[in-house]
């Protein structure tokens, strides 16, 4: 049996066996062909077992090499599985590599762990975490334009509540900010506003803009130095949406291919929340039924049972906040556009769930939805659905 802790650099490694246990010394070898070579030396002959710890994209590579290698001998253990091991060997407090190499050993002399099966919607799944990564870069990113805009022109850029919200993404944010830039904070003329839309942008939005910005305050004394920054942090901006953009042409084609292209015939649903669904929910064989995909995006209430006592509880929160995310980013459309969800929000409505609570509530049904949609691969049929569920009484 070789347990292998997987690093960024270097890979701790235990050899064992079940007579004789640990084999020589635990040893480093590199994230490398150097380093598999290495491990290829250490194995010899033997027909071994390998148990790897799944930490993320730390192991994939080295994971996809071993099972070239030695197709079949590999068994993947999640770290919570590993941490529960060295919990059962005494060491759940005492986090070190070769404890962990030695909760491996325990684990696959028990014949535990999964075998690496390459995923159908791996492409999918990366594209989704990328973007995922881009739209969080961008909201901090827009809130600072909008610091640095009302520092070189205060009171311009209201919140919504208000008065009149600035949109950054559309032409108007474009002409404002180019504006911002261009005169240091000095307000500009209607004209001025049109000639950098890059858009459309009309005569009565430049001219709200422009008295707006003539009533406000003078622009502080480093106004110079501030347009300045907010010229490369605007460049950011407009890069980072045509990054999200480009990633969402590569989500539009990734997801045709897969089975989760079902899943944009629903009201709502387009390709991004599609393929954020699809990829962590696909393949779809991995869960038997609706509730087992539910409770997979930690959306299920947790439960409280001791003699007599029996509690539920909020929800679980178990599973990736991303697979959960976008569950309820399905709910939100399907509830704004679908009429038989409609109907569902307006008897929530009627029980007193609103909010939160009445999305929660929608998801459930809307996952049990999407796993039927996936399995049977039929497009969404609305009057199909809700005489159906009015059959079974739901």
């Amino acid at each position: 049996m070789v347990a292998v802790d997987p690093g960024k650099v270097s890979h701790r490694v235990w050899l064992a066996d079940r007579e004789r246990g640990l084999i020589g010394e635990p040893v480093s070898v590199a994230n490398s062909r150097v380093g598999m070579q290495q491990l290829a030396g250490l194995v010899g002959r033997r027909d071994p077992v390998f148990a790897l710890e799944a930490t993320g994209s730390l192991h994939r590579a080295f994971a996809g090499e071993l099972e070239r290698r030695w197709p079949g001998a590999l068994r993947l253990f999640a770290p919570s599985e590993t941490q529960a091991a060295r919990a059962q060997i005494g060491a759940r407090r005492f986090k070190t590599d070769d404890r962990d190499c030695a909760a491996l050993v325990w684990l696959a002399r028990q014949g535990a762990g999964r075998r690496a099966v390459a995923s159908p919607v791996a492409a999918l799944l990366a594209a989704v975490a990328h973007r995922r990564q881009l739209v969080l870069a961008q909201t901090p990113l827009r809130q600072r334009l909008h610091d640095q805009l009302n520092a070189l022109a205060p009171g311009l850029s209201a919140p919504e509540g208000h008065g009149r919200a600035l949109l950054l993404q559309t032409s108007t944010g474009r002409a404002v900010l180019a504006c911002a830039i261009d005169f240091e904070g000095r307000a500009p003329s209607p004209r001025s506003l049109q000639t950098r839309a890059g858009g459309r942008l009309s005569d009565a939005t430049a001219g709200f803009w422009s008295a707006r910005w003539k009533d406000c305050l003078a622009p502080p004394a480093d106004a110079a130095l501030r347009a300045s920054r907010l010229a490369r942090d605007v460049a950011r901006f407009w890069a980072l949406r045509e990054d999200i953009a480009f990633l969402d042409a590569q989500l539009e084609q990734l997801l045709a291919e897969s089975e989760g292209q079902v899943l944009t015939s629903l009201p709502g649903v387009k390709v991004v929340r599609a393929a954020a669904f699809a990829a962590h929910s696909l393949p779809i064989e991995r869960f038997p039924t609706p509730e087992h995909l539910y409770s997979a995006t930690g959306l299920a209430p947790a439960s409280y049972a001791s003699a007599t006592v029996r509690k539920r509880t909020a929800i679980s929160r178990t599973g990736l906040p991303e697979h959960r995310d976008a569950l309820m980013a399905i709910a939100w459309g399907l509830g704004r556009f679908a009429p038989a969800f409609q109907n569902r929000r307006r008897e929530l409505a009627e029980r007193g769930l609103t909010g939160i609570r009445a999305r929660v509530a929608l998801a459930r049904h809307a996952c049990r939805l999407c796993w039927r949609l996936l399995q049977s691969q039929q497009p969404y049929d609305d009057q199909r659905y809700d005489r159906a569920r009015r059959d079974r009484g739901r």
